[in-house]
């Protein structure tokens, strides 16, 4: 079995205007999650913030404590989220099997042992896309599925916003210590997502874009709002957003996107708004 991760660093918002293209996408893209047969996983200094992906085909996959945690298995410390975005698979946390379909959710407290993967088929599998942060407590594990989640409709198609926000793993809906998971879908004819823009120093963000369509991108913007940067991303594909930064993004075609979030307020309502027209 193949496990894989990478470091990323904290970085001052002064030192990212610094940054070219390739900089910029060194320390903020991830690229490759969604490989057969791995889990690919980036540790991320804010907020100690993990985003992750496995793709289970032949073999059932395991998840491992990585080398940073000094930790006896994944979940000492941490806590889990995990939303599928590929084929029907199965989560096994103990002993203890959850069925997951397509966009459904799986939330795995702190204290779990042991946590397999696998795939239904080893033709479509299971695309388990994942984040994890640091834990003070325990809470049950639960399947969250699309009908149990808190659904916001905002934006229209008039100013090419009009999207569906799926609140999935957040306090409304199951018990968390300070990780948050949702999924927002973008209605056919509509690019722009998280417009108005916004931050929130009391808590990161990472958005994982998927169901782009083949030969289209997403171009996502971070920064200060007064000195915004870009950076392009394909299907399956993320970005680390930190506290100082705005996140938003807009498409060449209409997509869905799945932001993680974790920090000191879990208050989903506790944004900064910037205005558009005070965009830089």
């Amino acid at each position: 079995m193949a496990q894989n991760y990478t470091l990323r660093y904290a970085a001052h918002p002064k030192d990212v205007k610094t940054y070219d293209t390739q900089r910029l996408r060194e320390e903020f893209a991830i690229e490759g999650l969604m490989k057969k047969g791995q889990i690919n996983i980036v540790y991320s200094l804010f907020d100690r913030f993990v985003t992750g992906g496995i793709v289970p085909t032949t073999k059932a996959l395991t998840l491992k404590p990585i080398d940073e945690f000094k930790a006896k298995y994944f979940l000492e410390r941490r806590e889990l989220g995990i939303i599928n975005v590929g084929g029907a698979g199965t989560v096994t946390v103990d002993g203890k099997a959850y069925k997951m379909k397509y966009k459904e959710a799986l939330y795995v407290g702190r204290g779990s042992k042991k946590i397999v993967f696998k795939s239904n088929s080893k033709t479509k599998p299971a695309l388990f896309y994942f984040n994890s942060s640091p834990a003070h407590k325990t809470y049950p594990t639960k399947l969250v599925t699309m009908k149990d989640a808190e659904v916001v409709h905002l934006g229209s198609l008039k100013t090419a916003n009009d999207r569906q926000i799926n609140k999935l793993l957040v306090n409304s809906v199951v018990k968390t210590c300070q990780l948050q998971m949702g999924m927002t879908e973008l209605k056919e004819g509509s690019v722009w997502n998280t417009m108005p823009a916004h931050s929130h120093n009391r808590r990161m963000e990472v958005y994982f874009y998927f169901e782009v369509p083949k030969g289209q991108s997403v171009c996502h913007f971070m920064g200060e709002p007064q000195e915004t940067r870009h950076i392009w991303l394909q299907n399956n594909e993320a970005v680390i957003s930190p506290s100082w930064s705005i996140h938003s993004g807009a498409g060449t075609s209409n997509y869905i996107f799945i932001w993680g979030m974790a920090g000191e307020n879990l208050d989903y309502g506790d944004m900064d708004g910037v205005k558009i027209t005070d965009l830089r």
